[in-house]
């Protein structure tokens, strides 16, 4: 890809195939399954929840973008420190975070995940390793750096996370995060989940070239570009990239070329504002699914069949369908909330 353009792997006519799992743990692919299962459901269940009027804030889905999170995660500890952005159900569900308290902060309630104060773009879960979401772009990954820097000092071998979207890459904090990273040679993985779209921009109306690794490359970043709809590519490049900076030697940036069926906000698909975005293109995609593809390659091996696949898929319906009606009956934040949580010593009590 030395003309950085992404080529194959921005068609979505290729990668259509099962995956080939020969050589990995039965075991690990299909836990991965099941966390990208409870991720896609989760995420239908909010898109749901939006429409019919349950969620009062706007939500922003990645369907489709599920393999990212999973193959990163699988590379993480806990005491790692992963930051997100505005479309980050996938990053913190991926860490092992509670189903029910993202639905309970998507919600507004006091047993959310930010107690109920920020809504779908505010996320937060340290215990498990998320740090935080937010939906300024690009607001997060100079913190990441930061943390990264931090752990860098303390000497455990942890490393700091920033996931962003190609337009991200447009920010110039980007950038400066990119160069810092480098030239303190802080143990920051970037990973951009490069959907083509900004918003409703295809990345060909914004960027000269599609590929955004090249901004790595710049700064002499060690850097992979992989099939973000393979988990099993996904993980090895994090491992690569991670374990380097584990070792000491320094940032890693990963490329993660994906698509998201819904559009960028909410459950519609953004196939009628004016975009270039179509519904033959959307359909096309929706053939390289990350989930349809896994599962293929493992019945390929015979390494589930048709019931086990079934049962799976009841049993994790079964928990998000719990995990929403228990946070639909939780409490919302008490009114006093709205103050002594935001600003320090008022006096005012919960």
């Amino acid at each position: 890809m030395n003309d950085w353009s992404l080529g194959h792997l921005a068609d979505p006519a290729q990668h259509q195939q099962p995956l080939d799992v020969a050589g990995q743990d039965p075991a690990t692919l299909l836990a991965q399954l099941q966390m990208m299962l409870r991720i896609r459901l989760a995420e239908r269940c909010l898109a749901e929840g939006r429409r019919d009027g349950f969620i009062g804030g706007p939500v922003h889905l990645g369907v489709g973008q599920e393999a990212v999170a999973v193959g990163v995660a699988a590379e993480l500890r806990k005491s790692d420190r992963v930051f997100g952005a505005h479309r980050s159900h996938s990053h913190v569900l991926s860490m092992g975070s509670s189903l029910h308290r993202l639905f309970a902060e998507i919600l507004g309630k006091d047993t959310g995940l930010s107690r109920g104060m920020g809504g779908s773009m505010h996320l937060w879960d340290q215990p498990n390793g998320f740090y935080g979401s937010v939906p300024i772009v690009s607001g997060t990954v100079p913190l990441a750096v930061g943390a990264a820097l931090a752990a860098k000092m303390q000497g455990g071998g942890d490393v700091g996370v920033a996931y962003l979207g190609d337009g991200a890459v447009e920010e110039g904090v980007v950038h400066e995060s990119l160069n810092l990273a480098r030239m303190l040679k802080a143990p920051a993985i970037f990973i951009v989940e490069n959907n083509l779209f900004a918003s409703h921009m295809h990345i060909s109306l914004r960027q000269p070239k599609e590929a955004t690794a090249r901004f790595a490359a710049a700064n002499d970043i060690p850097y992979e570009i992989v099939d973000g709809n393979d988990v099993i590519q996904v993980r090895a490049a994090a491992a690569k990239l991670i374990g380097q900076a584990r070792a000491g030697d320094g940032p890693g940036f990963l490329e993660a070329v994906t698509y998201r069926w819904y559009g960028h906000v909410d459950w519609r698909e953004d196939i009628d504002v004016g975009v270039n975005r179509s519904a033959q293109e959307v359909s096309a995609w929706r053939k390289r699914d990350p989930i349809a593809r896994l599962v293929a390659g493992l019945r390929a091996l015979n390494l589930i069949d048709a019931d086990q696949l079934a049962n799976t898929e009841t049993q994790i319906a079964e928990e998000v369908t719990d995990a929403w009606k228990r946070a639909q009956s939780d409490a919302f934040p008490p009114l006093s909330a709205l103050i002594s949580r935001v600003f320090a010593g008022t006096g005012v009590t919960q």
